[in-house]
């Protein structure tokens, strides 16, 4: 079984309002995110908000830990409900195409160009727990490497909307 979590802990600094709430062709980006990753998952949760159209989970160990605080809880979680493996993506994800899945299988595996949009083993929970209570780097690309993850070239690059002008230009490159 694979669960899906949507990644939704950040600050949204540079969007200036949050930016799970913004909408996109009459949709929050948050719901967008919850439907494209519903289509590849036995279940799906949002990681880092109290509330979203999905059941919730608070990043682990605590907020603000980047977006490994949400992967540790969804792998946490997963580990905890026997889950086999977790897809995790962005808020931001809203056009993941048909082919994430078997582009990221078997997990471990990341997008190269995004790699909170990854497909990881339950069993990474530790691996993650470990890196956030440890002094060292706690980045993506470490988490990725320590989980002896494979980084996947794609021919796509999904959305990763920072700001409204990145919301506005995705609107009007898809007329949405």
């Amino acid at each position: 079984m694979i669960l899906g979590a949507v990644l939704a802990g950040g600050k949204s600094s540079r969007f200036g309002s949050d930016k799970a709430l913004a909408e996109l062709g009459g949709h929050t980006l948050i719901s967008r995110a919850v439907d494209a990753l519903s289509g590849f998952c036995d279940h799906v949760v949002v990681v880092g908000r109290e509330t979203a159209p999905a059941p919730t989970l608070p990043d682990w160990p605590r907020a603000d830990m980047g977006p490994l605080g949400g992967i540790a809880a969804a792998l946490r979680h997963a580990e905890d409900e026997d889950f086999d493996s977790v897809l995790t993506c962005g808020v931001d994800s809203v056009d993941l195409p048909d082919s994430l899945l078997s582009d990221l299988s078997p997990p471990s595996a990341y997008l190269e160009t995004q790699p909170v949009i990854g497909h990881w083993k339950s069993s990474a929970a530790s691996t993650v727990s470990a890196i956030l209570q440890s002094e060292g780097r706690h980045s993506m690309l470490a988490f990725a490497k320590a989980a002896n993850a494979r980084p996947v070239r794609a021919s796509y690059a999904p959305a990763n909307i920072n700001t409204p002008a990145d919301l506005a230009a995705m609107e009007q490159t898809n007329g949405i």
